[in-house]
């Protein structure tokens, strides 16, 4: 919890494919976790917008070793994400991020060995575009 406020680089937003036809959009993002862990270990990273979760198939992420999908880094055992890296949260949404003023919201459940529930962090930024 402590980490939260730092999960999502609200300056990192931007469209991909091209800015005339977005065919989704990405943001630069942290761990909530102060020892870093192996990205099978991570059981959910649900992205919102105004609240309304988008689809899991949806997001992919990429730790600078190409992207994967939540289901390819459920036996991602070779790589981790370190506190304190950032990575990249790919989005796969028709037109991109929406403009105006919106909520990005970003929720982390990771499973943490020794505690025995799973450790949810959270943070939402306004997006200005």
């Amino acid at each position: 919890m402590m980490f939260d406020k730092y999960l999502i680089d609200a300056d990192s937003v931007r469209d991909t494919r091209s800015t005339t036809d977005p065919d989704g959009f990405s943001f630069s993002a942290k761990l909530g976790y102060y020892r870093g862990l192996g990205l099978s270990m991570i059981e959910e990273l649900a992205v919102s917008i105004d609240g309304e979760e988008l689809p899991r198939a949806a997001v992919r992420f990429d730790d600078g070793h190409g992207p994967l999908t939540l289901d390819e880094m459920e036996t991602a055992y070779d790589r981790r994400w370190a506190f304190g890296t950032p990575a990249t949260i790919l989005v796969t949404r028709p037109g991109g991020f929406p403009r105006g003023s919106h909520d990005l919201g970003l929720r982390q459940k990771l499973r943490v060995s020794y505690l025995p529930f799973p450790s949810f962090n959270t943070d939402r930024k306004t997006i200005v575009r």
